[in-house]
């Protein structure tokens, strides 16, 4: 019992912390421009696609095979569309620019919901890993922590650039990473977990974090500043994204 109870320990530590020192880095951001506003969205834009089409979807493809990743990721742009939708407007944001804050809130809530997602086959992996002995267990804990810390970054952005409060984007940003935990005592628990289910775990999460990154955070880049600068932010994030998920992968 005692070492569920740390192996649990460690799979909340390694997310909390992970997307927390996101939510830390965005915190001292105080009144950026909109050139720089643009291109850190874009920065932010392209790492959430570098880990979502070189990390996510090939894990998906690679754990459960195509069909069921597809399935995962349909499953996630449907889910994320219908959020979108449904959600209502965020009431506590400042009206600075009229209906962009609010879009831009939505879309950070929208991703940490899908980062959430994600952080949950993260902690089946840590727990499973466990399972199998503690140095492999530890070793899935740091690169998951390090994993998460740029998709931290990008939930905390779009928050911060509508004009969230900054301490609430640290909160919440660390509140994505407790399914990690969730997902590490089940994988402890289980030892062994079903390959479709984490590839369908996968795949949704990518799905959601496509939808999200693609529909509204790239596009939103020209919104606050029209000119190459948030482009060339964006080829700059794939290419930092795809180093990392190489690095760590």
């Amino acid at each position: 019992m005692n070492r569920i109870l740390a192996v649990t320990i460690i799979g909340f530590i390694s997310g909390m912390v992970g997307t927390g020192i996101g939510g830390v880095i965005v915190f001292f951001l105080k009144n950026p421009g909109k050139k720089f506003m643009g291109t850190l969205l874009g920065f932010t834009g392209g790492i959430m696609l570098a880990v979502v089409c070189f990390d996510l979807m090939p894990h998906a493809f690679e754990i459960g095979g195509m069909i069921i990743g597809f399935a995962g990721i349909l499953f996630g742009v449907a889910a994320v569309f219908l959020a979108d939708i449904i959600m209502p407007e965020v009431p506590e944001m400042r009206s600075v620019s009229a209906g962009l804050d609010s879009t831009l809130i939505k879309s950070g809530i929208l991703l940490g919901i899908g980062i959430a997602l994600h952080n949950f086959p993260e902690g089946l992996a840590i727990g499973s890993g466990f399972a199998a002995g503690n140095s492999m267990g530890l070793s899935i804990a740091i690169v998951m922590g390090l994993h998460d810390m740029p998709e931290g970054i990008a939930m905390a952005v779009p928050l911060r650039i509508g004009g969230y409060n900054r301490l609430k984007i640290v909160f919440y940003t660390i509140v994505a990473g407790i399914p990690t935990g969730i997902g590490a005592l089940i994988g402890a628990l289980l030892g062994e977990i079903s390959p479709v289910f984490v590839s369908l775990c996968l795949g949704f999460a990518g799905g959601a974090m496509l939808y999200i990154t693609c529909g509204e955070l790239i596009p939103k880049t020209q919104t606050l500043y029209r000119g190459r600068i948030p482009t060339i932010g964006m080829l700059a994030g794939i290419l930092i994204g795809l180093y990392i998920t190489m690095i760590l992968g």
